[in-house]
């Protein structure tokens, strides 16, 4: 078992990398997304070419419903907590939930904000949670295939 001063210069040795990387910098600007989730978004997403698109990023990450169709009928299921990266998926929905309880204490400020709010008030935290990090995947996927900086829409004042 680790002590705390060793988990401690882990995480401080990981700060440092992470901010070398431009990558993991440009994605460390997402609504959400940490340390860990900057590099495991890096390590999953890390070339786009692999996705065709970023809704194949999400699936593949497992944040997409699970699809049950047939004979036309399309019935869609929950999301699956069994395929995709569990690892990255659990860092992302923390990381939207602190969104999430830091959203309730302050104003919105952005456009992503106001419909996070607005989903939040509809459908509850945990499923607002999971679209957040849904949609984090996608924007991160545009932003690494893209190569630009994360602007979010800010409200008109």
């Amino acid at each position: 078992m680790r002590t705390v001063e060793e988990i401690a210069d882990i995480e401080h040795k990981l700060a440092e990398l992470i901010k070398k990387d431009e990558q993991c910098r440009r994605l460390q600007a997402l609504e959400g997304v940490g340390l860990v989730g900057a590099l495991l978004l890096k390590i999953v997403l890390g070339n786009p070419g692999h996705f065709k698109n970023g809704r194949e990023a999400a699936a593949c990450v497992g944040l997409t419903p699970v699809q049950h169709s047939s004979g036309g009928k399309e019935r869609i299921g929950s999301i699956s907590r069994v395929s995709g990266n569990s690892r990255l998926r659990s860092a992302l929905f923390q990381g939207a939930l602190a969104t999430i309880t830091q959203l309730e204490r302050r104003p919105c400020r952005t456009q992503k904000e106001v419909w996070l709010s607005q989903l939040v008030a509809r459908r509850g935290k945990k499923v607002a949670a999971i679209a957040l990090a849904n949609k984090t995947v996608r924007t991160a996927y545009a932003l690494l295939k893209q190569g630009k900086e994360y602007q979010p829409e800010l409200l008109a004042a």
